[in-house]
Formats: C-alpha cells, structure tokens, sequence
C-alpha cells in the first residue's frame, strides 16, 4: 500500500508537482478540426472520445489541441466526442457494441487496459512505449509503466498526466463553527476523532448539510471508498490485486463508523446523488465539504465558488491517509483500419510527447505529467501557487489498485453496497456480499 509513497519521492525531488478526477464536463457534443496543408495519413478521419479530464472536457480547449495537431498533420480529420462519468462508460459499451467505437479514448488504465484491453478492444500500443519513453516515465513513476501494461505485456495505454484525489472543506463554514481546531492546516490532515469533532461542531453551529456520502452510481467513487477505508486505515485490496479486501475488520468497521455518524445526523447519504452533483452543492456553498475534490476540480469550479475551497485529505485513525490517484492517457480501439490505427498512433504522439504541446497538454488536464522531462509545468504561472498545495498531498498516494480485474463490476458492488448499508441493511452482510460480487467478478475477469 505505500509503494507510491516510494515514488512520489521521486518526483518531489525533481521538482515536479502532482494534483485529482475531474467528476464533471459536458456530454454529447461533437467537435470537428482540419488543417489546410500537406502532411500525415492523407485523406484520413479519425475519432476522438474524452471523458471530462480537466479542460480536456472543454470543446474550445481541445479544439485549440486539435488545431495545434492539424498544423503538423493537416490531412488527418479528428472529430471529438466528450462522455461525463454518469452515462459515458454506457455510451463506449454500446458503440462497441455497435461496432461504432471511436478510434481514440481518453481515460485511466482502469477502463483503458482492465476492462476494454482484458476484452480484445484495444490496440496493443508497444510500439509507442521504447526504451526512452519506458525511462523518462518509470523516472517519475514505475507504478504509472506498470499500469498501463496489461499481465501479458501489451500496453493498451499511452499516458499524459496523473493526479491525486482529496477532499475539501469550506474553510469560512468551518471557522465561524469552530470546527478549524480538529484539523492540521499545516500538513492539512486530520484524524477520524478530530473528523467526528469536526461533524459534530458543524451540527452544533446550525450547518445543515455537513457532507454527504453520495451513492447513486460510480461517478467519483474514489472519494467514497477514500472516505471509508481511511477511517480506520483499511486497504481495498491485496497487494497482488487479486482479492478485495473491505470486508477486512478495519473496513467494517469504517462502513459502520459512516452509517452510525449518518444516523446521528452528522453526515448524510444521497441515492440520487453522484460527484457531480455533490460537487455542485459544494460549489453552491449548500454543503460544508466535498469528497471528490482535486486541482482540476478546483480550477473547474472557481468560477462558482464565493469561499476558501480548502483542501484537505481524508481522515484517519493514525492521521497519516493513504489517497487514491489517477492516470490518464489514451487508448486505440481496434476498428480494424490500419491508416486509422496509425493516425490515431500519431495524434497520441503529439499530444503526449511534442516538446511543446505535451506540457500544454498536462496543464489542459489540470493535473501533472507522468514524464520526468517535463519539469514542472506550472512553474511561473499564475497557478503555481494553488498547484504548490496539491503537491504538498502527493506523499500521501496509496497503492493505484484501479487495475483489479473485475474493476468495472465491483464499481457498481460498491455503490449498491453503500445504499444497502445506508437503508439499514448489516454492514458486516452488506460488505460481505459486496466483496462476494467482485470476487465472482475479478475470477471471470481473470479466465478462471
């Protein structure tokens, strides 16, 4: 569970600095740029889909990195789709389906090498991955190598930027509550005592909603499971990822610490809700925090916000947490058409590694390079501040255990577990069950 700690110091002592998934965006849009001159695969139109990462949701964004490609290669045509994490993985499941699946893909190893490369989807991307590209990444992070190989050695994904996923306060709702005392703004940790401190001050100033622990689909998950295996330092997997580990005592007994404070009326839980919209109301100042908070989200709301967005990370039993975190990069599905396979070869390329465009890209994400050359990309900038205290939780990262086989199953476990739980069904049996599911899933994943 610590490997990435190893890591990440790395990282720091280069100078590099680290941020977390973006949870909203728009959906349904089309997008379509064209260069005028000659160059690349002649003649040739390829797809792009994005999931909401950072701007990399933004039309007007990514339609300047379009741009920027078609001045290199103005014969390559690349319509762009953006998905939300509410009915995107939908979206990928029926155009595969459909066999309309779109050439390019922008996501996390998760979905990218565990779910559509373990199914035969993707384009094996080994050719991309030479020993110099292996060197300048595995200088940051061997973790961020090894997830985008699958366990026969093809690399279905080719990776841009990574993250670190936290939570946030509402910093003025806090203070005028008192509740600013049960948290270290220093390292901006807190233990689970000082949390329920925390909790129960908010209630006793008149807060409403102190947080809510949303539950209506897998949109921003990680901070769900953050929260719970936090509390009393739990791990969601073995460290082989083979075997899913919430029904441990310590993850029960995280489970069971969220329902007891939700029926005292300290925290809430929300059916209909996913991150997006928890995020919303955090944003609208109509909740005192949010557990799916991260720089892209950060710099994605700031326009919304009236308040000190506060960044903290999860509490804990001995108030050193363990965060989750996120890779992410692009992936080629395998429609059969080799001029497109390879312009789709190309565009990756430049987006990714262009001397020039690949750091504009990090940034375009809100989160920072998996690339050791790259340096640190906001230095100067009018962010580097705000970027400087998302860096500051990178020591924090846990082990990247989103490549479980079975990953998109014990997704849906997971929230229909925490409903269970929260409409008053046993923990012990809830998580239980729900560990039995992704169990089933995760040896049907792995051939067996």
């Amino acid at each position: 569970m610590k490997n990435w700690k190893k890591w990440m110091s790395l990282l720091l002592c280069a100078g590099m600095m680290t941020g977390l998934s973006a949870c909203g965006g728009d959906g349904g849009s089309e997008n379509t740029a064209e260069g005028n001159d000659s160059g690349g695969s002649e003649g040739t139109e390829i797809t792009l889909w994005t999931y909401p990462i950072g701007s990399w949701g933004d039309s007007a964004t990514v339609d300047g990195i379009v741009a920027a490609f078609n001045e290199q290669y103005p014969d390559i045509s690349v319509s762009v789709e953006f998905l939300d994490y509410t009915s995107g993985d939908d979206q990928v499941t029926a155009a595969i389906e459909a066999g309309t699946a779109p050439d390019i893909i922008m996501e996390g190893p998760e979905r990218l090498v565990t779910t559509w490369g373990a199914a035969g989807r993707m384009v094996d991307l080994s050719d991309l991955w030479d020993e110099g590209t292996i060197s300048d990444i595995s200088a940051v992070s061997e973790a961020v190598v090894n997830a985008c190989r699958s366990s026969d050695g093809a690399y279905y994904e080719y990776p841009l930027c990574m993250n670190a996923h936290c939570m946030a306060i509402n910093y003025e709702v806090f203070e005028e509550a008192g509740a600013l005392q049960y948290i270290d703004e220093e390292t901006r940790t807190w233990t689970t005592e000082d949390f329920g401190n925390a909790l129960q001050a908010l209630k006793d100033a008149g807060v409403e909603t102190t947080g809510i622990v949303y539950c209506g689909g897998q949109g921003g998950d990680q901070g769900t499971r953050a929260l719970a295996r936090n509390l009393y330092s739990a791990e969601f997997t073995n460290a082989d990822h083979t075997e899913w580990t919430m029904n441990s005592e310590a993850g029960i007994r995280g489970l069971q610490q969220l329902v007891d404070w939700e029926q005292a009326g300290l925290l809430s839980h929300d059916a209909g809700l996913q991150a997006a919209d928890e995020l919303q109301l955090f944003a609208n100042g109509t909740v005192a925090m949010s557990f799916a908070w991260n720089a892209s989200n950060e710099s994605n709301y700031a326009e919304q916000i009236d308040f000190t967005a506060y960044a903290m990370t999860f509490p804990s039993d001995d108030g050193v947490p363990e965060l989750d975190g996120g890779i992410y990069g692009f992936g080629i599905f395998d429609n059969g058409d080799e001029a497109k396979i390879d312009a789709a070869k190309q565009f990756i390329q430049f987006v990714c590694d262009d001397e020039t465009q690949g750091p504009q890209s990090v940034i375009a994400s809100g989160f920072f390079p998996v690339r050791s050359s790259f340096g640190n990309v906001y230095e100067g900038s009018d962010q580097e501040e705000r970027m400087t205290v998302f860096n500051s939780m990178m020591p924090y990262l846990g082990d990247y255990y989103n490549v479980t086989p079975g990953w998109a199953d014990q997704r849906t476990a997971w929230w229909n577990m925490l409903q269970n739980i929260f409409n008053g069904n046993d923990v012990t049996e809830s998580v239980n069950a729900y560990v039995e599911t992704s169990s089933a899933a995760t040896q049907a994943a792995s051939g067996n």
